[in-house]
């Protein structure tokens, strides 16, 4: 699928709006219950802006995080998924990139975001080759 480059080193405000006014139900990979945690703010912040945000985390699973109960994998997420919020290593988002990937039709998933310090551009372009959007390097 021809997509259009995106520039990732600087998202034009549009860009990220557009994403933002897109989205409703947000999967967080690698939330976390530790309240001075980044994922636990980003997660209370989207809360508070009206997304709903479902943590997954293997070693929290089944227990709840800000009122969510924590699924173990990202293929056990139940339902539709409009992006994935990634709060993992670059290394790491490679691997769930593509397991977005490969659940995006199924889930309806059309966003990859990796958080702030977290940029992998092979991933990205694999992912953008299959028709998702892509953020990276973003809070």
């Amino acid at each position: 699928m021809d997509t259009p480059l995106v520039n990732h080193d600087t998202y034009d405000d549009e860009y990220l709006r557009g994403i933002l006014n897109g989205v409703k139900t947000i999967v967080m990979v690698g939330a976390s219950d530790n309240w001075n945690r980044p994922s636990f703010f980003a997660m209370k912040y989207l809360q508070k802006k009206g997304y709903r945000i479902i943590p997954v985390n293997p070693r929290a699973a089944g227990t709840e995080i800000l009122g969510e109960k924590v699924v173990g994998d990202l293929k056990d997420v139940p339902g539709p998924i409009d992006m994935v919020d990634i709060f993992r290593n670059s290394e790491a988002a490679g691997k769930i990139t593509d397991e977005v990937i490969a659940l995006a039709e199924e889930k309806k998933i059309k966003v990859v975001w990796m958080q702030i310090t977290v940029r992998n551009d092979e991933a990205a372009k694999r992912a953008e080759n299959a028709g998702l959007k892509v953020v990276m390097n973003r809070c």
